[in-house]
Order: structure tokens, then sequence, then C-alpha cells
């Protein structure tokens, strides 16, 4: 498996790897996005959450690491992925924890961190599509490949903009893995958002919306922790364009911004949490709905039961299972946590941050 250590890239992140301060030069330079891995020198391998990150390490969640019981295997080293959230504290708490797992001061959350130090290689996902795209090592690896030139060529969108995630970017992958893809920057995202809803009404298109069974399989492996009711699953899951099938695999589109183009870097907010809430509004403003992190301006709000949510405008999720998951004019029903946003200057506001398990977001007409 190929890390990437060329520092003229002419990739937009400028992707270094290998090198301690290469991680912190790209992630300054907003070169470490959601969408990216990080292996650290045990092995571990982390998913890269958001777009705003401390100044000495980067927010990712663990989700492999080396273990005997393991069912992928890399290089002849069985891994073993890990799904719940409380799975991978114990697994770090047994590399280290003290080190991955930080109480921030501005994010106000306990973090899964990777510091610098930590940190031995950078998977950048467009690097990774570009391998496949030169040789694909299996049927999985072509399907990738083959995707990503008919979105991009329907798109016609810079090829640089779109990578391949999930475990194929990091050679975990299993022969009947799904594929993740990603798209980068705000301009792409809204393109490839739009063909994808034509290239799926179009039957010659090679990509085809989940039946009702895809849909209810999806639903069935997300409720354990999503508890929305399968016929709310299938109803909001199936006027969304980036969860289907092509070539009988399974696919997502995660949509991503450029870490410059976010609005905020990290210390300029804090963020207080204020307690678990149930609320009601009314969306007013989805033109960040397609995105991983996602974000709905409301308005008309009630809370239902829990924590006081004064001048509460916003509702978001770091999930990309949340994302266009309500819009313009839709009343939503979302449990969450409630956070206070306190600006450096300016009047606090308050928002709700949907995704710790049991948490939910629910659209309905207006």
């Amino acid at each position: 498996m190929k890390a990437y250590s060329d520092p003229q890239s002419t990739h937009p992140f400028s992707p270094v790897t290998n090198v301690t301060p290469g991680i912190a030069a790209a992630r300054e330079a907003g070169g470490v996005a959601e969408g990216f891995a990080l292996e650290t020198g045990e092995g571990l391998i982390f998913t890269v959450k958001g777009l705003i990150h401390p100044p000495d390490g980067t927010v990712a969640y663990l989700r492999y690491l080396p273990d005997e019981r393991g069912e992928r295997r890399r290089d002849g080293v069985p891994y073993r992925k890990v799904y719940a959230f409380d799975d991978m504290v114990a697994a770090l708490k047994a590399h280290g924890g003290a080190g991955f797992l930080v109480d921030d001061p501005v994010l106000g959350a306990r973090l899964q961190l990777v510091p610098d130090g930590r940190v031995i290689r950078v998977y950048d996902p467009r690097r990774r599509l570009d391998e496949l795209r030169r040789a694909p090592a299996d049927a999985l690896e072509d399907a990738a490949a083959r995707l990503a030139d008919a979105v991009g060529a329907a798109a016609r969108i810079p090829a640089a903009d779109l990578g391949i995630s999930g475990s194929l970017l990091f050679g975990l992958q299993a022969p009947d893995s799904d594929l993740d893809a990603v798209v980068y920057g705000d301009a792409s995202c809204r393109i490839v958002h739009e063909t994808l809803r034509s290239l799926l009404a179009d039957p010659r298109s090679g990509l085809r919306p989940h039946d009702a069974a895809g849909l209810a399989a999806v639903a069935a492996a997300h409720h354990p922790d999503t508890p929305i009711s399968p016929s709310d699953f299938v109803r909001l899951q199936g006027r969304k364009v980036n969860e289907f099938t092509f070539d009988g695999r399974g696919v997502f589109f995660r949509f991503v911004k450029r870490p410059g183009e976010g609005g905020e870097r990290y210390g300029e907010r804090r963020y207080q949490p204020l307690g678990q809430a149930v609320i009601r509004a009314r969306v007013h403003d989805a033109r960040e709905a397609l995105f991983t992190p996602c974000s709905y301006g409301v308005g008309d709000v009630t809370v239902v039961e829990g924590a006081p949510a004064d001048r509460l405008g916003s509702v978001v999720s770091y999930r990309g299972r949340f994302a266009d998951q309500a819009r313009e004019g839709e009343w939503i029903t979302a449990r969450g946590t409630v956070e206070r946003v306190v600006p450096a200057a300016g009047a606090p506001s308050t928002r709700l941050v949907v995704g710790a398990p049991g948490d939910f977001l629910i659209s309905a007409p207006g």
C-alpha cells in the first residue's frame, strides 16, 4: 500500500506524509479533511472528521486496528474494524488512550484526537483514486475507478476533486466492500450532487437507486444507534442521491468543503455543551445540508424535552447519515446536544448537534 510524501503536489490540499512536521504544515494549509485517514506507528487507522482541528492534532475516529481476531488482512497482518464508540474508546485506552482521548476546551467535547507526533502516514482519497485508475488490482478497485470516471465525466469537474475513501483508501477492503466516494470543494460538490440525480434517472448510466429491499437493509444497519422508524428512513433516504448501487455494489457519496471554505478556524468560536434535548423547528436555510458536516438554519424552535435552547438558530451534524435530511420549509424533529456558541466577538448563539448514539433528525413537509 503506497503512502504519499510529495510536498510539491498540485492537489489543493498539499498532503505530506511520513514526516511529523509535514502533517502539521498540511493541516495548517488545509491539507487534511473529512475522508482522509491517518495511521499511527502502532498500526491504528483513524478516519478524519470535520474541518476544524486543534493546532497540534487532528480530530479523527479509530476505524481499524491490528488484532488477531480481525477478518481483514494487509501485508499478512490481521485487522479488526471498530464500529461502536465505546469499542473505539476501549481500544484506544489499550494503546495509550491518554494521548488519543482529549477533553478539548474550544470544541467543548471529549474528542478522539491523533497528535502530530503519532502520525506516520496520511492517506489522501484523491491520490488513492489516481492509483486505482492507473492499476486496479481487483474487481472492486476497477469498479471504484469506473464509478469515479463516470461521475466525473458527467459532472465535468476537475479530477482532483474526486476521491475514494473507506477501506479501499488504506488497503483493507473485502471483495464485497461498498464503495465510499468523496467530492471536495463547494462548487464541485453541488455540481456532482445534481449530476447524480440525473445519472440515477438514466438507465444507461449503471447507477441504480436502492430498491425497497436495499433501503430496508441500509435502515436496519443504522437503526441500532439512529432510532428512526423504517418507514421514515425509507421515505427520507429515497429522495437522496448520495446512496445507491453501481455494478451491484453499495455506494455512498460524501460531499466535503475544502477547509478554507468552512468559514471558521479553530479557536474563533468556543462551544459549551448544555445538555441533551429534543426540539421541533422549521428549516429556513438548507444550503449547507448536502455537506459533511451539514448544517440547517432553523426558526420557530420548540423544545419538546431536555435542556433549554434559547436563541437556537441551527442544527448541525458531523455524520454523513444526516446530510440532505431536510429541505427548506420543512418541519424537523431532532435529538442532540444543545451547545452554546461563543464567538470571539459578537453575541453568543445556540445550536443543536446531532450525531451521538440515540440522536436523530426527522423531517416532514411544511
